[in-house]
């Protein structure tokens, strides 16, 4: 994982409390890093809310998933 995605993950487990092991999988089973969101929340793993969240905290960080 690089660098630049290390923020993100802080936010979804500090801050959404995602346990790791639940991120780790949606990354896993993701297509590409940018489907991670998705994945997510098509795992049952983030609420439509937490969601919503997620694609604020990326656009006022301007940072895209590779």
């Amino acid at each position: 994982m690089e660098v630049r995605n290390q923020s993100f993950m802080r936010f979804l487990q500090e801050d959404l409390a995602i346990p790791a092991a639940a991120v780790m999988l949606a990354w896993q089973h993701s297509e590409s890093p940018s489907l991670l969101p998705m994945v997510l929340w098509q795992y049952g793993l983030v609420t439509l809310t937490q969601l919503d969240q997620i694609f604020d905290w990326l656009e006022q960080h301007s940072l895209t998933l590779l």
